[in-house]
């Protein structure tokens, strides 16, 4: 089993009804899922939008990570998540952020996500439930790379 490290957020319609359903489905496909508290978070990088509420849950995968990538993109799509143009408003954006000490970069599947290091609104929620998971690439835990962000 394998341990995997999930970000969750939303921006449109009610957006904690909709990171609870993720939650509560993530939590009926992998084992001991742990989920962090929400927190609201300015857009970044995809203009201007709604305050998107932000969390992360970790819990252990059976399967390869392509078929885990399947299932968060299955539970976005059965909340409502429409892709219309890149970084369009979203009821539910699921990122699949680590999968133990994976090291993937396929045509679409990047483990580490390519840009979890500099996102606070990803880092944040994972240090509260998961601050010594490691960065395979780096060697740096959570809670090392939050910190080295600085205040903000």
């Amino acid at each position: 089993m394998v341990r995997a490290a999930i970000a969750l957020g939303s921006n449109l319609g009610d957006r904690v009804a909709s990171l609870n359903g993720a939650v509560d489905e993530l939590a009926r496909h992998l084992a001991g899922l742990t989920a962090s508290g929400f927190i609201d978070t300015q857009p970044e990088g995809v203009g201007e939008q709604p305050l998107f509420l932000n969390g992360a849950a970790v819990g252990g995968w059976e399967g390869e990570p392509r078929s885990l990538l399947a299932l968060l993109q299955a539970i976005e799509q059965a909340a409502g998540r429409r892709r219309p143009y890149p970084g369009a408003p979203r009821t539910l954006d699921l990122d699949l952020i680590l999968f133990g000490s994976a090291i993937i970069d396929e045509p679409g599947l990047a483990v580490p996500h390519p840009r979890f290091r500099g996102r606070r609104f990803v880092l944040a929620p994972l240090c509260q439930i998961a601050p010594d998971l490691l960065d395979p690439v780096t060697g740096r835990t959570v809670a090392e790379l939050l910190r080295s962000l600085g205040e903000g």
